[in-house]
């Protein structure tokens, strides 16, 4: 087991659909990222491994993408899904999470 250290992450989301709103976009960004900032905002600036759940689960990159993943999954427009959550933890140290097929959190 390593000692605690910092990271800055780099998370990357893929979004998919087969159709566009009326204003032809499959997702407004904005609204994405103000959804991944809110998943994201309770780890800014901390020691990850005092915040659930990572009080209790390793803060490695994968656990930390499927963070991201659950937490995006019920905050997209009908019609979009999520493709994938990637976490780059260091340069080209990557973990890419995929949502279970039924759509179902894993956790």
């Amino acid at each position: 087991m390593e000692e605690i250290h910092g990271h800055d992450w780099v998370a990357r989301v893929a979004i998919r659909g087969n159709r566009l709103d009326s204003e032809d976009l499959l997702v407004d960004f904005h609204a994405l990222e103000a959804d991944l900032r809110s998943v994201l905002s309770p780890y800014e600036g901390r020691t990850m491994n005092g915040v659930p759940p990572f009080d209790r689960l390793m803060p490695t990159a994968e656990r930390v993408a499927e963070l991201v993943g659950t937490g995006l999954m019920g905050t997209l427009a009908d019609g979009c899904s999520l493709a994938w959550v990637s976490v780059e933890e260091a340069p080209g140290c990557i973990a890419r999470w995929y949502p279970p097929a039924d759509g179902q959190e894993t956790r």
